[in-house]
C-alpha cells in the first residue's frame, strides 16, 4: 500500500481530535438541553474524527506523501510562528492591539502588502469584530493594559 497525503492528513485530524478528548476529558459534557463547557470541544473533536476517517478511507484518491512538494515549508512557519506570538500576547496585550498587529505583520510581512493599506484593512476588521463579539453577541474581549 502506497502511504498518500490524504492518510496522513486523516491520520493527524484523528490524533489531535483523540487529543482534544483527552485534555477535555474533565470539563462537564452536560446535556442537549443544557450543554456543559466540555460540550462543544467533545463534539468538534468528534467531527474532526469523523473526517479524519473519512479521508483515510478516501486516500487513495490523493497524491502519493513522497511526491509532496515542501517548498511552501517556510511560508508555513511564518505563519505558525506569528500566529503562536498572538496567541501569547492576547491576554496581555488584549484583543484589539493583538490582532491589528497579527494582522498587519501577517498582511506586510508574509504577504508583501502596501503597510498603509494594511493597516486599515487590519483597523476596520479588528474593530467591526471587537463591537460584534463585545457588544451584539455581548461577549467580553480581553482588554488591553490601555483599559480598551
Amino acid at each position: 500500500m502506497t502511504l498518500r497525503s490524504d492518510h496522513v492528513a486523516g491520520g493527524a485530524f484523528v490524533f489531535f481530535g483523540a487529543l482534544i478528548i483527552a485534555l477535555s476529558g474533565d470539563l462537564p459534557f452536560g446535556q442537549p438541553s443544557m450543554p456543559g463547557s466540555g460540550f462543544l470541544p467533545k463534539i468538534i473533536a468528534s467531527l474532526m474524527m469523523l473526517f479524519g476517517l473519512a479521508l483515510i478511507m478516501r486516500g487513495r484518491e490523493s497524491e502519493p506523501y513522497a511526491d509532496i512538494s515542501w517548498s511552501d515549508g517556510k511560508h508555513a512557519a511564518m505563519v505558525t510562528v506569528i500566529t503562536g506570538t498572538a496567541v501569547a500576547l492576547y491576554t496581555v496585550l488584549g484583543f484589539i492591539i493583538t490582532m491589528v498587529l497579527m494582522m498587519i505583520t501577517l498582511l506586510v510581512v508574509i504577504e508583501r502588502r502596501n503597510p498603509l493599506y494594511a493597516g486599515g484593512y487590519a483597523v476596520t476588521i479588528t474593530l467591526i469584530t471587537y463591537v460584534a463579539f463585545e457588544y451584539l453577541l455581548k461577549t467580553p474581549m480581553p482588554e488591553s493594559p490601555f483599559s480598551y
